[in-house]
């Protein structure tokens, strides 16, 4: 058992942050959770929600004190602009006697990740998901009005990580020895299709799920209807019809790091089934 620390976790309400959050309290150490505004933040019990703003270094002085561990994304401010203040907030960090950064990688160059990665008064560790399991979501509304998923390249391959486990390694590499100076790519424990999803899912819930291949004409019509830029566009084409080969085969970072398997799809579609089930039909007076 390691002894209790006290860590900061910035983009705290967020995807991975709220699982960073939550691992790092399973594991018995004090959160901070940073925020632009904590008090609508509704964090997990025992989390110390504060204020700051990654855009704003000299903000997360008071957050920084007395913390040995620093978890970082690499976007903030309220249009998610990728931060220029990387060696201002590294600089703050040190002195309050930070050890351990993490940092969530973006998915592309970043002068914050950039600045961490140069940073010899730290032991840092990037961490590279892919997919997350959690973008499932973006089908519920179509699943819970329909029956139906439409999407191209419904053969495309993917080693989607469930968002709990990129906490996870996370907690470990900021509380925990050996974690210093490494690139941690993290999947899930299986390569599956958008056809394997959809019926993962269907299984969940107890209801089937139709699913239809959208041309890849249809699929750019839909995203410039939904106000996508080109190069946005370009990029999904990209990822969903060549998709990365790290993108879709499965590593063992999870077992390694944490000492317990990956978790699947099929758990976190039982842990979701409320957001894809049909809903029930409004009954009518006679």
């Amino acid at each position: 058992m390691t002894q209790t620390q006290k860590i900061l976790v910035t983009g705290a309400t967020g995807t991975v942050g709220r699982q960073v959050v939550t691992e790092l309290l399973a594991r018995g150490h004090e959160v901070r959770a940073l925020t632009r505004d904590a008090a609508s933040a509704d964090l997990p019990a025992g989390a110390e929600a504060v204020q700051g703003d990654l855009t704003e270094p000299d903000s997360l002085i008071p957050a920084l004190e007395g913390v040995t561990g620093l978890h970082l994304i690499t976007f903030g401010g309220p249009y998610f602009a990728p931060l220029e203040t990387g060696p201002r907030i590294l600089e703050l960090a040190r002195a309050a006697g930070v050890r351990r950064v993490t940092v969530l990688h973006g998915g592309g160059p970043s002068l914050l990740e950039d600045a961490v990665r140069a940073d010899e008064g730290v032991d840092w560790t990037v961490l590279m998901p892919v997919e997350f399991m959690s973008n499932a979501l973006e089908w519920a509304e179509q699943i819970v009005a329909s029956d139906e998923v439409r999407e191209p390249f419904v053969s495309r391959l993917s080693a989607m990580v469930h968002e709990g486990d990129i906490g996870a390694v996370a907690a470990v590499a900021l509380t925990e020895e050996g974690h210093g100076g490494q690139e941690y790519v993290i999947t899930g424990p299986e390569v599956l299709t958008v056809t394997d999803k959809v019926a993962t899912i269907a299984a969940s819930r107890g209801r089937e799920i139709s699913l239809v291949e959208l041309t890849e004409e249809q699929a750019v019509a839909r995203w410039r209807a939904a106000g996508h830029p080109q190069e946005v566009i370009g990029f999904l084409l990209e990822v969903y019809g060549n998709t990365p080969e790290v993108g879709r085969t499965v590593v063992d970072t999870v077992e390694k790091v944490t000492g317990r398997p990956a978790r699947t799809f099929s758990r976190w579609a039982a842990e979701h089934a409320d957001a894809f089930a049909a809903q029930s039909p409004v009954a009518t007076s006679a």
